[in-house]
This record gives structure tokens, C-alpha cells and sequence, in this order.
């Protein structure tokens, strides 16, 4: 059998994997639609992933870590939760789990820059860009895949990273349940008068959603979630005027604050694989989950779910196993969707209990603030929850 496996994807679950089989006898095949040039130097999308203890974990293991300048890793000291316009505040102190921090954030760009940069120094992965997986075929003892460039590419498994829309997924007639959430976040940096204290705040207001979250110097991300008619109208604001709403809506908590770059915004859709595996075949990152925002749990799953399956495969290649085979896939599976249901179904009811205004759902919200905020074991489980703290 041939030691090999192909990534149909260049993002960063698909590159993390490849980091964590490096050092396995593999050879790796990495097929990405983008360039070397904007692999290897990706811009900024406005974009800050709210790191769990885990994942910083994972990714010193994998040697990525290093390669993120500390200047640009900003910790979260302690985590605020607003209903409304109500005063009362559920807070997160990283006392409560005697760490120094609840997690940490870094922009999306020097993440995947540094998950490349560490995949280039491993003579056995091969990144194939400008290309594209057209079509896949799965045999008993291999699978095929055929690119963009009319080349045929077998292995004995192939995993697809290829995002919550992947080709590949439905090529494979694997179903998924998307959840359109009929919202739009718009993320952005801002400076403020006065210093975040490397506190995030996260303010479910009536209609719009709130994250301010502390990064380097004075100077926060935003991430504002709405409707779409509501972001078409906020994105067409004039600086001033945005940068007025944001301090305004955030109740000068942290004084005036200004754009310090451009706006970007991103539809929110969620998607849940109705299987990950199939013979020879595995989903992961956002192609097997994609979830909301609202709980920072998409980027940390995908990483934990790429770890989950490389130990999988580390675990068959140790006992001369057949590593594509259902035998060891279906183990994947079953871990990763005893993770991964709980944190979606409950990313989404969070997301609808805090979108709804009706008069239950408002009594409900500030219920489940209260008994968050005062019933310690119930806080101690969700801060756990959030920064995943082994």
C-alpha cells in the first residue's frame, strides 16, 4: 500500500494536518486553489481567532507557534457577557480557572502564515496550487482524484478541508444541514480613549450582536453581528459616522473609538456534515463543522479535529493498520461528533435565544446570565467550555 495521503484544501485545518502526520514515513499532497504568493503572505480579512488554551497547545506541538510574532498575541484576561441595556454583567475571570489567561487572540492572517511557514520546512509535503479537485473516485483500496489541470492523483485516503461549501463533500454524496442564520458579521479594528484591560466583552443588544475584543496596544477587534439590511446600511456609513454608532452602542465604555483600518463583512451560514467519513475519505475543518461565531469554537474545533484524526492515522500506521480503511476512520468520527454536536447545537441555540425579542426570550436571557454568573460549578463548566483547559 502506498504511504500517502492527499489534502484537498490550504487552509488552516488542511495545513495543520499536514504539520501533524510531518513526521510520520507519509508522503502529503496538499491541493490548493490559491497561489504560493498568497499562501505563503495572506492578507489581513479582519479576522481575529480567539485561541483556547488547547489550541495553543496543538500548535506549539506542531512548531506553528513560534512563528507568530508575541507582539502580535494578545491574552483575554477576563470575559464580560451584556444582555441588552441591562447594567448586569456576567463575568469571566481567569482567576476562577487559576490561568493567567482565558485565551488568547491572533489574527487569522499570521496564523495561516505561520502553519505555512512551518509546512515548508517538511521535505515530505508537496503543495500543489492553482488547482482544483474536479471529480473523486473511491475504490476498495485507493481513492482517485482528478484536478484542474486533467492530472489523476491516487492515495490510499483523502481528506477534504475545502470550507463549509466543499465540492468534494458533495462529490462524495455526503449530505449536510446548513443553517442560514440570516446575518452578516462586519469585523474591524478600532482604537479607543481608554485601555481594554485585556477584557472581552460580548453584548447581546436588541437586533445587533457586540464583540469587542482586546488585542496589542489600545486597540480592540470588532465584530458586530446583524441582519443583512442592517450591515449593507453600517458598511456604507462614513468613518465618522460608524465610528459614532460603535461608541455609542457600546455605551463609551472605552471612550471614543476610531477605525484604525478598512471594514470587511462575511454572511453566517452553519453546516454540519451528516457523516465525516466514508471509505478512504475524511471531512475536516469547516467542511465536516462550521459553526457561528458567537461561541469562537470554529477555528479551536478544526484544529482539535485535525489532531483527533492524525493521531487516528498515527495510531494504524504504528500497528502496520490500513489507515484509509473505515476501521480507522470511523474512530475519527465517533470522537469528533462527540465534540462537535454538543458545541454546534448549543452555538445555535445561543444564537437563537439571543436573537429572538420576545418577551420570553428577554426573561430567558437574563435568566441564563444570572445562573451563569452566580451558580459556580455552571461557571466553571462554561469558562472550561470556552478555553478548553486540560
Amino acid at each position: 500500500m502506498k504511504k500517502e495521503i492527499i489534502i484537498i484544501g490550504g487552509g488552516p485545518s488542511g495545513l495543520g494536518l499536514a504539520c501533524s502526520l510531518a513526521n510520520t514515513n507519509l508522503k502529503i499532497t496538499i491541493i490548493e486553489k490559491q497561489t504560493i504568493k498568497k499562501l505563503s503572505s495572506p492578507l489581513y480579512d479582519g479576522r481575529e481567532v480567539a485561541l483556547t488554551h488547547l489550541s495553543k497547545k496543538i500548535l506549539k506541538d506542531l512548531k506553528v507557534w513560534r512563528h507568530i510574532p508575541s507582539k502580535f498575541i494578545s491574552p483575554i484576561k477576563e470575559a464580560k457577557v451584556l444582555d441588552g441595556n441591562s447594567s448586569y454583567v456576567m463575568h469571566f475571570d481567569s482567576s476562577i480557572v487559576q490561568k493567567k489567561s482565558l485565551g488568547y487572540l491572533v489574527s487569522n492572517h499570521f496564523i495561516k502564515k505561520a502553519l505555512y511557514k512551518e509546512v515548508k520546512t517538511k521535505p515530505n509535503i508537496i503543495i500543489i496550487p492553482n488547482t482544483s479537485a474536479t471529480n473523486i473516485i473511491s475504490r476498495k483500496q485507493y481513492i482517485s482524484l482528478q484536478t484542474s489541470k486533467n492530472k489523476t492523483l491516487s492515495a490510499p485516503l483523502i481528506i477534504a478541508a475545502d470550507s463549509r461549501f466543499s465540492e468534494i463533500r458533495g462529490r462524495m454524496n455526503i449530505n449536510a444541514s446548513f443553517n442560514n442564520f440570516k446575518q452578516t458579521a462586519i469585523v474591524c479594528q478600532m482604537s479607543h480613549e481608554l485601555k481594554h484591560k485585556n477584557i472581552a466583552y460580548e453584548c447581546f443588544f436588541y437586533g445587533v450582536t457586540l464583540a469587542v475584543l482586546p488585542l496589542v496596544n489600545n486597540v480592540s477587534s470588532i465584530v458586530l453581528t446583524c441582519s443583512k439590511e442592517k450591515s449593507n446600511s453600517l458598511m456604507s456609513f462614513e468613518k465618522k459616522d460608524f465610528n459614532n454608532f460603535i461608541t455609542k452602542k457600546f455605551r463609551n465604555f472605552l471612550g471614543d473609538m476610531k477605525l484604525v483600518n478598512e471594514r470587511y463583512s462575511y454572511p453566517l451560514t452553519g453546516v454540519y456534515a451528516d457523516c465525516f467519513v466514508k471509505n478512504r475519505f475524511a471531512l475536516i475543518g469547516d467542511a465536516a463543522v462550521g459553526m457561528h461565531p458567537v461561541t469562537a469554537h470554529g477555528f479551536n474545533l478544526g484544529l482539535r479535529g485535525q489532531n483527533i484524526l492524525s493521531e487516528r492515522i498515527k495510531f494504524a500506521l504504528k500497528y502496520k493498520l490500513d489507515f484509509g480503511s473505515l476501521r480507522v476512520l470511523d474512530r475519527y468520527e465517533s470522537e469528533l461528533r462527540s465534540i462537535s454536536k454538543p458545541l454546534y447545537l448549543g452555538t445555535n441555540a445561543i444564537v437563537k435565544l439571543y436573537t429572538k425579542e420576545s418577551i420570553l426570550s428577554k426573561i430567558a436571557r437574563k435568566a441564563v446570565l444570572r445562573i451563569g454568573n452566580n451558580f459556580i460549578p455552571a461557571k466553571k463548566r462554561i469558562i472550561n467550555s470556552l478555553t478548553e483547559i486540560q
